[in-house]
């Protein structure tokens, strides 16, 4: 049986970033392996914990100042998007520096941002991914899912897209069609709680 992989949250703009570029990827890691498996509470916990060792690490002189767009990414799981702001403009300019700008710009309501950002994302797998997500929130549902459904004909092995596909088709009322392609995400992953329980919202 295949390990069940969690992308991210559909609204993160971490996503898959490449936070293992640092040289302490234990403490990046806190702030990045936050799943909808774990509790609230205990993801506000572990953000703040990696906010505290991202802090310690900009005490030294010599530090990564990706470490900004790390610890942004914590006041974005906390909904502290002003922060969150602040705290990516110290960045260096990265994907993952502009995919978070990105989103907090759809956050914070700021349209004009919006556009800027996107002008900037790639074909990139994170980058598609983050623009996939921010059309869901602002429920253009249809955008969402063509994207996605060119990521899985691209990389088929990406099976947790399924559940993005499946989720865009329920938003539109197809349910017959979402728990089609539902299927083939609980074949390899019976027991995952997203997708047990987004078949559930199907039924009833």
């Amino acid at each position: 049986m295949p390990q069940e992989i969690v992308i991210m949250p559909l609204d993160s703009p971490v996503l898959v970033s490449n936070a293992m570029t640092l040289e302490h990827t234990w403490e990046s890691l806190i702030a990045l392996s936050i799943t909808a498996t774990i509790s609230k509470t205990h993801a506000n916990l572990l953000s703040r914990k990696a906010m505290d060792i991202y802090d310690e690490l900009m005490k030294r002189n010599d530090y990564d100042r990706n470490i900004h767009a790390f610890k942004a990414c914590c006041h974005y799981a906390l909904c502290n998007y002003k922060e969150a702001k602040d705290e990516a403009l110290k960045a260096t300019d990265t994907p993952l520096r502009n995919r978070l700008l990105f989103q907090l710009a759809h956050k914070l309501g700021e349209e004009s941002d919006i556009m800027n950002y996107h002008k900037s994302l790639s074909n990139e797998v994170e980058d598609q991914l983050c623009l996939a997500a921010l059309h869901y929130l602002r429920s253009h549902f249809e955008e969402a899912t063509d994207i996605y459904k060119k990521m899985l004909i691209e990389n088929k092995d990406y099976h947790a897209i399924n559940i993005y596909v499946a989720l865009c088709y329920y938003k539109m009322d197809y349910y017959d069609v979402s728990l089609e392609i539902l299927a083939v995400y609980l074949g390899l992953y019976p027991d995952s709680i997203i997708g047990v329980n987004l078949k559930a919202c199907n039924h009833y």
